[in-house]
């Protein structure tokens, strides 16, 4: 009786699939996503002034126009030129900075600039979960909807970590990278590092140069050989006097493969001596450097820091589980394995595409000069190719190549932590530049243009031609598609189909009937095919087990039989 039923049931199963079969030969209807029904973003930050576009000047600090449509604060790259000690009260209300932040003494050089700056930093926690209600704070997205954990460090901060009371969005200077310090060669420079995380952290200094130990305290960051781990509430300073110029970075030496990882990294740029020399010694979320050094002004029309990074879902995904560090030690320390890893988002100044649009376009004008300084500090080689353009290669990892040998090309390889200085003239001579327009400029592994496998996202970003902008400062008068689709929550939640607006007609949309097979997200699907192909597997060996006197006799008459008959071959 089992049997019967049994085959019964695969009968079924047989008819069940030549039904379906049958009915996908009937094409259904084609639907389109309203657009009403989208979590529509503006394009720019509308919470950012217009007039921080404008060229000004803020405690006598000349700041350059932006093109951008999210410029920097401007009050907070004035407090960067002159420190935290040398403005107004008005101006420092206007930055979020703590009073402390930056402290700028002693010409001890006599040239008309500080020679002595002190930096202090914080480590925060962004899109991390709260005992206190459903959700993450202070929250950072790097894309819509887009909120992995992170780590950063932040300059020292007065008030609160989100924007206002009513909102849980971090206010400007908790963000993704950790700030870019630029400092004079010969400087002596501290910074101190409070921290007011719940784990252990350290800073080592990435080729810059820098002593061993300062007054009887490590200071390379290592735990192993350097120094002991900076425990919550402590404060360590770490001291150093450049001799060399270039593009450096520092990041955390404590659990590196995590703690780096996880956001706690930033460039250091030693910059050349000059008189008068008025550095803006942070650069908040990178990218256009608005008050460059006097050497940069001597050669170059624009400077820009571009620090590339790539995060694992799953590790990001760890501290928004818990709220105890216990836990997130153990998961972070012990199970989680980086030999497995894969990196999901890709981001260019802690932020992936569409919103490197926004602040990290290269916006230039022909006949120009312009300094490009590139960060890796993801796992992974990246491979930055600039369409329309060939730069040239000047510094490698912050020392000058032989300027007999530069190289000149349209795609840059970095290893993790490598650094490359590139020339980009935009000289319309058909080897330095095409033409003016809005090129393309990104990682040309396929997967560094996705954001958690969802393209286009990653670290996009484009070569903007300033009359190729409107007026703010987005791409305009081309023959492009609308860029409306990717500033939803909906596009990243693999909600829209991306070509439904192709044509009239919607040839590539998206099939009606959401309840067949197919409308079920690729994960559940597999688990769904999984189960079947489970049961059809299990139900023939059923059958097999309780039939298996039949089957065996089945083999032995088949196997008489193959031999019968090359036994017949045999003879013959």
């Amino acid at each position: 009786m089992p049997i019967k039923i049994l085959t019964t049931v695969l009968a079924y199963l047989c008819i069940a699939c030549m039904a379906t079969a049958q009915a996908s030969l009937k094409l259904p209807k084609t639907i389109k996503v309203d657009p009403e029904a989208l979590t529509s973003e503006p394009m720019c930050d509308p919470k950012i002034p217009a007039s921080w576009r404008e060229a000004q000047v803020i405690e006598g600090v000349q700041i350059r126009e932006s093109q951008r449509c999210s410029p920097d604060n401007p009050y907070l790259i004035a407090a960067a030129v002159k420190g935290t000690n040398n403005i107004s009260m008005g101006t420092l209300m206007e930055t979020a900075l703590s009073p402390d932040t930056i402290i700028k003494t002693d010409d001890m050089d006599g040239d008309g600039d500080p020679d002595r700056i002190i930096i202090k930093l914080e480590v925060m926690e962004l899109n991390g979960p709260s005992p206190d209600f459903e959700g993450l704070i202070p929250t950072f997205d790097i894309a819509p909807g887009i909120q992995p954990g992170a780590w950063v460090f932040a300059p020292k901060t007065s008030g609160m970590s989100t924007e206002n009371f009513e909102s849980v969005r971090a206010n400007a200077l908790l963000r993704l990278p950790s700030p870019v310090i630029r400092v004079e060669q010969g400087d002596i420079v501290q910074i101190v590092l409070e921290n007011t995380h719940y784990f252990p952290h350290t800073i080592h200094l990435h080729g810059v140069d820098h002593p061993f130990s300062h007054h009887g305290y490590g200071n390379d960051g290592p735990t192993q050989t350097s120094e002991m781990h900076l425990m919550p509430g402590e404060k360590r300073i770490y001291e150093f006097q450049a001799r060399q110029t270039g593009t450096m970075f520092y990041h955390c030496h404590v659990q590196t493969h995590t703690h780096l990882a996880m956001g706690l990294v930033g460039m250091i740029i030693v910059e050349e001596n000059r008189p008068n020399n008025w550095l803006q010694t942070l650069n908040v979320g990178a990218g256009d450097v608005r008050h460059p050094s006097v050497a940069i002004q001597e050669e170059f029309d624009h400077e820009y820091d571009l620090h590339y990074h790539a995060m694992d879902k799953e590790l990001h995904e760890i501290i928004q589980k818990y709220n105890d560090p216990r836990l997130i030690a153990r998961d972070m320390n012990r199970r989680y394995d980086l030999t497995d890893s894969t990196e999901d988002y890709f981001t260019l100044n802690g932020l992936s595409f569409p919103y490197t649009l926004r602040e990290s376009m290269i916006v230039v004008e022909p006949d120009q000069k312009v300094k490009l300084r590139v960060l890796n500090s993801g796992g992974e080689l990246l491979a930055l190719h600039s369409h329309g353009h060939k730069a040239t290669i000047t510094h490698y990892d912050g020392i000058e190549h032989n300027p007999i040998a530069q190289i000149t090309r349209d795609v840059f390889d970095l290893a993790p932590a490598q650094r490359v200085d590139l020339t980009l003239n935009t000289t319309n001579d058909g080897l330095h530049s095409y033409d003016a327009g809005v090129w393309l400029f990104h990682d040309h592994r396929e997967k560094g243009i996705t954001t958690d496998g969802m393209s286009e996202g990653g670290s996009i970003s484009a070569i903007a031609y300033k009359s190729f902008l409107n007026e703010i400062g987005f791409p305009t008068g081309t023959h492009a598609e609308s860029l409306d689709s990717y500033f939803t929550k909906e596009f990243y939640q693999r909600k829209l189909p991306i070509w439904q607006d192709l044509d009239e007609v919607g040839s590539l949309g998206a099939p009606a009937g959401r309840s067949r097979i197919d409308s079920i997200d690729p994960e559940t699907r597999t688990d769904i095919f999984n189960l079947i192909y489970g049961l059809l597997a299990g139900l023939i060996l059923y059958l097999l087990f309780v039939k298996r006197q039949q089957a065996i006799q089945i083999v032995l008459s088949m196997t008489a039989k193959l031999k019968g008959s090359k036994g017949s071959a045999n003879n013959e």
